[in-house]
């Protein structure tokens, strides 16, 4: 199968209501030529699954100012103030997590589990509704899994069969989710019809669905 694909073609994968996990951890490792394509589609209601809303005028950040989220899943918002604005008027609704406990239930949701374990948040905001379980006399919140419809990763070095590298930390949150949703797609800063190195592959192949190649992407 061919997987590179345009970015409009990509986009049109995403429809408005979809949830959609997006990589990156503020600007550092994130799809942002598929999430403008996004904004020009004026995809509406999404359920956002990522580290953070970013910046008002920067990827994830656009589409929370476009008023394209309904929800966000996310471990902070302090860099984006649009986002505490509409969460405090009620346009958008915030599911605050903390950073491992979101890493590890996206990774949940790649694995098949049924959820994970933890003593963070026990005795706090965080346990609301949740179930408590006691093991060898310790409290643990039982954290539900995570999985998307779609998920866009970034990749600083894709070739053409899906593998996937990185540069440093755009590794983030990218790695777990390509495992967690129905459709991943990966944006490449460098694409090549050349296989990498598989001392280089972080994601294998088999877990890319399609490779977008970046505006300033080479080949």
């Amino acid at each position: 199968m061919q997987k590179i694909i345009s970015v409009e073609k990509a986009a049109s994968l995403i429809h408005s209501g979809d949830s959609v996990m997006v990589g990156g951890f503020l600007k550092c490792g994130t799809p942002t030529c598929i999430i403008d394509q996004l904004l020009k589609n004026e995809i509406k209601d999404l359920t956002l699954i990522a580290n953070d809303t970013s910046f008002p005028d920067s990827d994830r950040g656009k589409l929370i100012t476009a008023k394209a989220v309904k929800k966000a899943i996310v471990t902070h918002i302090g860099m984006n103030p649009e986002t505490g604005r509409q969460m405090h008027t009620g346009e958008l609704d915030v599911e605050l997590v903390p950073q491992g406990t979101l890493a590890e239930r996206i990774r949940a949701g790649g694995a098949g589990l049924g959820g994970i374990l933890t003593p963070t948040g026990v005795g706090t905001v965080v346990q609301d509704k949740k179930d408590l379980i006691v093991v060898d006399g310790k409290e643990y919140l039982l954290e539900k899994p995570l999985r998307a419809d779609v998920a866009l990763i970034y990749g600083s070095k894709v070739d053409k069969y899906g593998n996937v590298s990185f540069f440093g930390t755009t590794r983030n949150f990218n790695t777990v989710m390509a495992m967690a949703a129905d459709v991943v797609i990966v944006e490449a800063d460098s694409y090549s019809e050349t296989p990498l190195n598989p001392n280089e592959v972080v994601i294998p192949g088999v877990f890319i669905n399609y490779i977008v190649q970046a505006e300033n992407g080479t080949e």
